[in-house]
C-alpha cells in the first residue's frame, strides 16, 4: 500500500474555472453528512457534490461542514469547488426545495437560492440538470430548466452547468441545440459498456469533463476479477485504487462517496500510482 501522506487533490483548468480532478460525493448520507465532509476535506478532497434533493442527499449538512471549514481559515471559498444539482419533482420526496406548482425556471432559480443557503456561498462552480424529465429525447422541460440554467451561468451565480445521468442521445440533442454547451457529464458509469466509451467520446469530442460516480459499486462483478487483483497486486495497491487510477488516467474525474476515513486517504493516494499502457487496456475489456 502507498504510504498514507496526505494528498491534495490535483485541479485542472476547465473553461476558465479550477476543477479537483477528484470528488468527494454526499449521497445516501443522512445525519452523518456533515462529520463525512469534514474527514474528506481534511483528507484532501477540494471538491464536493451534492444535490438540492433531500430524498437522497442532506445539502444543509454539506454547508454546515463546508461553513466551518472555511470560518477555520484552513481553506478559501476560491479554493473549494462545489456542485450541486436541480432535481425534478418526480425524484423528489415530500420536502421540495421550490414551488412545485411554479414554472420550470422559477423551479431551477428557487433550488439554487435554496442550495446558495444551504451551503453558505453566493455562487456555485457547478450546477447540474440531476437528470432529464423523460427516459427518451428532452421535453419542453428539460429546455426550459436548461434555458434557466443557462441564465444563471450567464448572471455569475453559477460559474458552470452540466448534466446527469443523460444517455448519449439525450446529449446529442442538448449538444445539438444549447445556446451554451454542458462544461459537465456526470453519469454512473459501468465497466460492461466500456466505462460510458460512446459518452466519453462525445464528451472529448465537445469539450466536456466527464464524471464518473458508482464505479465500484456498479462493478462488483467485474473487479472481482482475476485480472484486477494482479493488477493491485504489481502497484501495491488495492483494486479499488487501481480502478480510481485507470479512470484518471483515461481522462474521467471519480467520485468517492466512502465513509471511511482511511478510504479516503487510500483514494487520494492514487495519484503517486501510475498504470502501464496495457494495464489501461485491460480494465477498459474487463467486463468483455
Amino acid at each position: 500500500m502507498p504510504n498514507p501522506i496526505l494528498t491534495i487533490s490535483p485541479v485542472i483548468e476547465h473553461r476558465g474555472v479550477s476543477v479537483p480532478t477528484f470528488l468527494y460525493g454526499t449521497a445516501w448520507k443522512e445525519n452523518a453528512t456533515e462529520r463525512l465532509v469534514a474527514l474528506a476535506l481534511e483528507s484532501g478532497f477540494l471538491g464536493i457534490d451534492t444535490a438540492n434533493q433531500r430524498r437522497h442527499y442532506f445539502e444543509e449538512g454539506v454547508g454546515e461542514a463546508v461553513g466551518r471549514a472555511l470560518a477555520s481559515g484552513k481553506l478559501q471559498r476560491t479554493g473549494l469547488f462545489l456542485q450541486s444539482k436541480f432535481t425534478y419533482v418526480s425524484s423528489q420526496d415530500h420536502r421540495l426545495p421550490y414551488d412545485s406548482q411554479a414554472s420550470y425556471a422559477v423551479q431551477v432559480e428557487q433550488s439554487l437560492q435554496s442550495s446558495l443557503a444551504h451551503l453558505h456561498t453566493d455562487y456555485l462552480d457547478s450546477y447540474l440538470l440531476h437528470g432529464p424529465a423523460s427516459g427518451r429525447g428532452l421535453t419542453s422541460a428539460d429546455w426550459e430548466a436548461w434555458g434557466a440554467m443557462e441564465n444563471l451561468q450567464e448572471s455569475g451565480r453559477v460559474r458552470l452547468i452540466g448534466v446527469s445521468n443523460f444517455s448519449l442521445e439525450q446529449l446529442q440533442l442538448l449538444l445539438k441545440n444549447a445556446d451554451i454547451k454542458p462544461a459537465f457529464v456526470q453519469n454512473r458509469c459501468f465497466a460492461r459498456t466500456g466505462w460510458d466509451a460512446e459518452i466519453r467520446a462525445l464528451c472529448r469530442a465537445h469539450g466536456i469533463t466527464y464524471q464518473g460516480f458508482s464505479l465500484l459499486t456498479a462493478n462488483l462483478a467485474a473487479l472481482g476479477r482475476r485480472e484486477m487483483r494482479e493488477i493491485a497486486e504489481r502497484h501495491g495497491c488495492t483494486v479499488e485504487q487501481a480502478v480510481f487510477r485507470f479512470v484518471l488516467q483515461v481522462g474521467m474525474i471519480p467520485l468517492t462517496g466512502t465513509a471511511d476515513p482511511q478510504h479516503m486517504i487510500e483514494d487520494l493516494a492514487v495519484y503517486r500510482l501510475e498504470l502501464a499502457d496495457e494495464e489501461i487496456e485491460l480494465i477498459k475489456r474487463i467486463a468483455f
